[in-house]
């Protein structure tokens, strides 16, 4: 089938880890695409607020805590899907015993209990600042879509104890984003076909972490990129050259897309 969808994950895929930028071969790649008419949406761990801003790009819709919160570029809700609040306590409360400090995400607003080298270091791939506030509290009270906080693996029993609506969505080695059990962005890839009226098949979609596992799993053609987890490229159907090679421009050149 012809593809009338891509998908896109953010860090690792569209952007260099390292160098935090997007190359231009790849901006021309997402141009492209949307001017053949293709829609393109970024699927990604962010939050609304924390998403990048591409010279000369704009996207048709956005999957953004990793399935949770999806919506199209005019700010229609196509599919929202919160934590249960006694589930959001449950895993503070799990954070604050192993000393690690939480950040919640609501729909607008980022805000966290503390930080830590891991939850810092985190933030600065997307290139922010832990946003340490004291109405943590009462942020808290609002819908909250994800959690993140350092952590490794050997810790993920510990952020989870006592939690049934919630799972670890990681990408990182040294921290975690925390999802609905529901969601993922395998789930968010699925009410967005369905609000397009698009078939499975005629979706691509491009990741590098294993939160990209179900992305991928998702879509008719699965494109790891060559500098992705070998977890992801196991599922992958094609694994296309490194970010740092514009993997993604190289990809939609050899296959017509472009």
């Amino acid at each position: 089938m012809q593809t009338k969808i891509a998908f896109f994950d953010i860090d690792g895929t569209l952007i260099d880890i390292q160098s935090k930028r997007i190359t231009e071969k790849t901006l021309e790649a997402l141009q492209r695409l949307r001017a053949v008419g293709v829609k393109i949406c970024l699927a990604t761990g962010r939050s609304p607020v924390a998403l990048p801003v591409f010279p000369g790009v704009e996207f048709d819709a956005y999957l953004t805590f990793n399935g949770s919160l999806c919506y199209t570029a005019g700010g229609e809700t196509i599919f929202s899907n919160p934590i249960a609040h006694e589930d959001v306590q449950k895993i503070i409360a799990n954070g604050a015993a192993i000393g690690r400090p939480v950040c919640v995400s609501v729909r607008d607003r980022l805000a966290a209990n503390g930080t830590d080298v891991d939850l810092t270091d985190y933030f600065a791939i997307a290139k922010m600042v832990v946003p340490i506030t004291d109405e943590f509290d009462t942020v808290c009270r609002e819908d909250v879509y994800q959690l993140m906080m350092g952590g490794r693996k050997d810790e993920y029993k510990a952020i989870l104890r006592g939690v049934d609506g919630a799972k670890i969505a990681a990408w990182w080695d040294r921290a975690v984003d925390i999802i609905p059990a529901s969601g993922g962005k395998g789930a968010g890839i699925g009410k967005i076909l369905e609000y397009y009226g698009f078939d499975k098949a005629e979706a691509v979609a491009f990741g590098d972490g294993n939160n990209d596992i179900e992305m991928l799993q998702a879509v008719g053609s699965a494109v790891a990129m060559g500098n992705a987890s070998d977890e992801l490229k196991a599922v992958a159907t094609e694994v296309c050259r490194p970010v740092t090679e514009d993997g993604v421009y190289w990809y939609c050149v050899e296959n017509g897309l472009i």
